[in-house]
């Protein structure tokens, strides 16, 4: 198993000043913040962290950042994907992957292919990456689920795809997929309400959201998780709960960036199509930092 890969990952945003540049001081904060507070790895440019938006250069420059601030303290993985097979592997050939350990790549979405063309998109990114791949299933996000058939095809055809980030909100579709992985294959979470009952089933643990902001809870929750220990899990569950509601209720990142907000770490500035949280869930957010 990619033991690097277990536990708590985190889907970094990308803090902006309030003329929309890239705060790239409390990048840098938030990455120390998470180091010292219990996260396992780093996902860079996710969709968390706006990579729709960010030019070439920005990404080029963020992922620059978090690679200094990290000083490889814990592995990396970067975001890669699209709905160009041909565009997807040219920026992996033409991106600087050292110090980075995987690639993230998002299923093709609006194109909604067939489950063939899904296999052909990402068995196309593993011959081509130098380094190890993580499949993202997102079908709220990309309206086409990667089904379990597919994702264990992949998992079986290609060594380097090592693991899916699995985020259909389908606990069914979570325990078939433990249920049938060959050995080592990880299957890591990007549900934050789901997470708990997917490690104790026998996942490995999460790509999240909401644990870049409250990393000690989180990630704790997390190894007892992987230990089995549901009761004191389920207690940081329980502590989290209505925090991970509000982040989503909106949109994400505004939520986690509201939140952010409220712990002083970045300001909520997001980019357009986007909008910050309004006046209502902020104080919801607002209230829970306090109370927290």
């Amino acid at each position: 198993m990619n033991n690097k890969f277990v536990g708590t990952g985190v889907a970094l945003v990308t803090p902006f000043n309030s003329d929309l540049s890239v705060d790239h001081k409390a990048l840098a904060n938030i990455v120390n913040y998470n180091i010292e507070n219990g996260t396992d790895y780093l996902v860079i440019c996710g969709t968390t962290g706006e990579s729709v938006t960010l030019s070439k250069q920005e990404k080029k420059d963020v992922t620059a950042t978090i690679i200094k601030a990290n000083n490889g303290r814990l592995p990396l993985v970067l975001g890669i994907g699209g709905n160009n097979t041909v565009a997807v592997i040219q920026e992996i050939k033409t991106t600087d992957l050292s110090g980075i350990d995987a690639l993230l790549s998002v299923s093709p979405y609006y194109s909604k292919p067939t489950q063939e063309g899904i296999y052909q998109h990402f068995k196309a990114i593993a011959e081509a990456s130098p380094i190890d791949v993580i499949l993202y299933n997102v079908p709220g996000r990309t309206s086409k689920n990667v089904e379990v058939d597919t994702t264990l095809r992949l998992a079986n055809d290609f060594k380097n795809i090592v693991g899916v980030k699995e985020a259909g909100n389908n606990m069914s579709q979570y325990l078939q997929l433990i249920k049938n992985k060959p050995e080592g294959f990880l299957i890591i979470s990007g549900d934050d309400d789901l997470v708990l009952g997917v490690t104790l089933a026998g996942g490995a643990g999460v790509i999240s959201v909401i644990g870049q902001a409250f990393p000690k809870d989180f990630s704790e929750m997390i190894r007892l998780g992987l230990i089995g220990d549901a009761k004191a899990a389920y207690k940081l569950h329980f502590k989290l709960m209505d925090v991970i509601g509000y982040i989503f209720e909106e949109n994400n990142p505004a939520g986690i960036k509201a939140v952010f907000e409220a712990l002083k770490l970045c300001q909520d500035t997001v980019r357009l199509p986007v909008v910050p949280a309004s006046k209502k869930l902020k104080k919801k957010i607002v209230d829970f930092v306090k109370g927290y």
